[in-house]
């Protein structure tokens, strides 16, 4: 029997080769990402505290994309860790948003 998520790639006609495309492109690390990782390790290093009314900045792109590895163990239904689940939805969905479909969430594939 296959699993969600393998069900769910053969509905929609989604080849695993175009996931580990799109999540390249997608989890890139970009220069405002690099930008947002060199400040927080400036922070750390000065040792003082940020004041507390502060926001939190934006959390940079993880820079590690979908492995062929990774789909084999979701499609297969082996135990897939939470970080990698929203890396596979975020290349699900980008493929869907590209097909005008609408987007999934997480519960949907997994």
């Amino acid at each position: 029997m296959a699993t969600k998520f393998a069900q769910f790639l053969k509905d929609n006609k989604i080849d695993p080769r175009r996931i580990l495309t799109v999540s390249k492109r997608i989890e890139r690390l970009q220069p405002t990402d690099r930008k947002l990782k060199f400040a927080k390790k400036a922070a750390k290093g000065e040792g003082a505290k940020a004041a507390e009314g502060a926001e939190k900045p934006a959390k940079p792109r993880s820079g590690r994309p979908v492995t062929p590895r990774l789909i084999e163990s979701a499609s297969v239904g082996k135990a897939v860790a939470g970080p990698a689940k929203t890396r596979l939805l975020r290349a699900v969905n980008r493929i869907l948003e590209q097909k005008k479909k609408p987007a999934v969430d997480l519960k949907t594939v997994f």
